[in-house]
């Protein structure tokens, strides 16, 4: 099979599926080796890096998948869904930084380092799937923990969670808890936005 036919094949499957395909999906599918795939991959992601192209493969921890560039996003989103668009609160953002960069966090974790309820920003996380229950801890009464998802990495562009950027080093308040307003900031100079959540206490936030 000719790389251009195998080209074609991965479009189809990546398109199709509308979701994140396993490396392993396509090996199975197409019988040939990860090493001659990922380099295939490259080439066509090299292809959709062209102004003219619409779309972008890109790819989320070990899997591809198909998505229309950032760029593009104020001409598609009336066509898709014509809600208001979307905001997500600073509350939002700095629950959120802290399960990214803390993988199973636990929710009195959580508000410990915030200093206040999280219910409602982790609901409208969770609603939007940008965050899912990780399995109970070992601690005390078993509190369930919670991590990022791969609607997460995508949003935010990122490849897998390594690619978070790196805290500032020894930068503490006085209760000697990380300071994230600037991690916060950056999230809100790239604009991405999500509904506010509708339980969200103003007050309390």
């Amino acid at each position: 099979m000719n790389q251009e036919k195998i080209k074609g094949i991965i479009e189809a499957m990546l398109f199709s599926a509308g979701r994140p395909v396993k490396i392993e999906e396509l090996i199975l599918n197409l019988e040939i080796n990860k090493e001659e795939i990922e380099k295939i991959i490259k080439e066509m992601q090299k292809d959709y890096e062209k102004e003219e192209r619409g779309i972008e493969l890109i790819k989320i921890e070990n899997s591809y998948q198909l998505c229309t560039k950032k760029e593009y996003y104020e001409n598609i989103y009336p066509i898709i869904d014509n809600r208001s668009k979307p905001k997500l609160s600073n509350a939002a953002l700095e629950t959120l930084s802290i399960i990214a960069y803390n993988p199973r966090v636990t929710r009195p974790e959580i508000e410990a380092i915030r200093g206040v309820s999280a219910d409602a920003s982790m609901y409208k996380l969770l609603e939007y799937n940008l965050i899912e229950e990780a399995g109970k801890s070992d601690l005390p009464g078993k509190p369930m923990t919670y991590k990022t998802t791969q609607e997460f990495l995508k949003m935010f562009g990122y490849t897998s969670l390594k690619d978070l950027p790196e805290l500032p080093r020894y930068k503490l308040d006085s209760n000697k808890q990380i300071v994230i307003d600037e991690l916060v900031e950056e999230q809100i100079e790239k604009n991405i936005e999500a509904p506010e959540p509708e339980r969200e206490d103003v007050n309390k936030e």
